[in-house]
């Protein structure tokens, strides 16, 4: 294998690809990307098992093959080069020669028939939605992704309707939901798939106007111009959100969006550090914050609010409060509450056409 090419052709793609190349990991081949020479192009890969990258580049190819090299250590080297920089590759033997002027590497080349096979995709399903507003979603419900080990909160259920698209996440003490109307998105039948995390985050790092969907029951395909992101199915069913959202909720309380986050950031510097618990004493016009920490002491504030209802006394944890504040466009928001012990509502005041929800369990104070 043997091919030329521009420093600007190919740092972006071995930079995407970082958030796939396994740095430590029982099979050292997932610490390698797959380098393969096609025509006047060059395809590299990426996999972790669990999700793969695919990027095309264009290139000045003299000799086709294929090799398998360490991504971060390519990348590195590449990195660091002057940017107008002509870039040589050249494999030979069990090495691949990078060369650029006057600077060379030599990396040992591990056996390219050990590197896993990533599943091909023709998009026959013609599914496509505006990138920016994908991304978007993305961040309003990615922070509610658990960390645990259950596989169906491990990620996001993506719900596809003709014209309408939603995400939905929740880690058992919360739940995020979006949804948005896509002119033109059309589907035979219902779609309803769980995204995983990390395919999530790798997403939000594409840039284009559109994304492409498809899936057959092993994975998911999502394409981006010249980049095919893999990501393996999750075989779990997701929680039934829509009997986790409050309805009836008579208690309604309006509130500016950034002077909630101030004295709620204010208050949290004395709640417990393993909690984070502060309490809200919500009254006709007012807003309480209360925190409390035997070792430290305690923290008060007030803001003023718009209210409709009974005096109530409730706790949240404040970081899961701050995760959906800061998304927020509005500037004001929207807490609905049945009572102190029961699930709150969260919204954006005024809402508009693209849904935002956030269900948020009381803690006890």
């Amino acid at each position: 294998m043997k091919f030329s090419t521009g420093k600007t052709n190919i740092i972006n793609e071995l930079s995407l690809l970082q958030g796939i190349v396994e740095k430590r990991t029982t099979l050292p081949i997932l610490s390698n990307i797959l380098m393969t020479t096609r025509g006047d192009r060059v395809e590299i890969t990426a996999t972790d098992l669990e999700v793969g990258l695919k990027s095309v580049f264009e290139a000045e190819v003299k000799e086709d093959g294929r090799a398998a090299v360490n991504g971060k250590k390519l990348f590195d080297f590449v990195r660091l080069l002057p940017e107008d920089r002509q870039i040589d590759f050249a494999k030979k033997d069990d090495f691949m020669i990078v060369r650029s002027g006057e600077s060379e590497v030599k990396m040992v080349a591990a056996p390219e028939e050990d590197f896993p096979a990533i599943q091909e995709c023709s998009f026959d399903s013609h599914i496509s939605f505006p990138l920016n507003n994908f991304k978007e979603m993305i961040d309003c419900v990615f922070y509610a992704i658990t960390q645990e080990q259950r596989y169906y909160l491990s990620g996001a259920l993506l719900a596809i309707k003709n014209n309408q698209l939603e995400l939905v996440s929740t880690d058992g003490h919360r739940l995020a939901y979006t949804r948005r109307e896509m002119e033109n998105l059309k589907v035979g039948r219902e779609i309803n798939q769980i995204v995983s995390k990390k395919t999530l985050n790798e997403l939000k790092k594409f840039e284009d106007d559109r994304i492409e969907f498809d899936f057959d029951d092993n994975s998911l395909f999502f394409r981006v111009q010249n980049r095919v992101l893999v990501s393996r199915i999750i075989e779990s069913k997701f929680p039934n959100y829509q009997a986790v959202i409050p309805k009836n909720n008579p208690n309604v309380l309006l509130v500016s969006r950034e002077e909630l986050i101030s004295a709620i950031r204010r208050v949290s510097v004395l709640s417990a550090e393993r909690s984070r618990g502060i309490k809200f004493e919500i009254k006709q016009g007012e807003l309480r914050l209360f925190s409390s920490n035997p070792e430290m002491g305690e923290a008060r504030d007030k803001i003023g609010v718009e209210y409709q209802g009974e005096d109530l006394d409730i706790g949240f944890n404040s970081q899961y409060l701050l995760d959906f504040l800061s998304t927020l466009k509005s500037d004001r928001v929207r807490l609905e509450i049945k009572d102190e012990n029961s699930a709150a509502l969260m919204k954006p005041e005024p809402e508009d056409k693209n849904v935002y929800l956030y269900v948020l369990m009381p803690m006890k104070i």
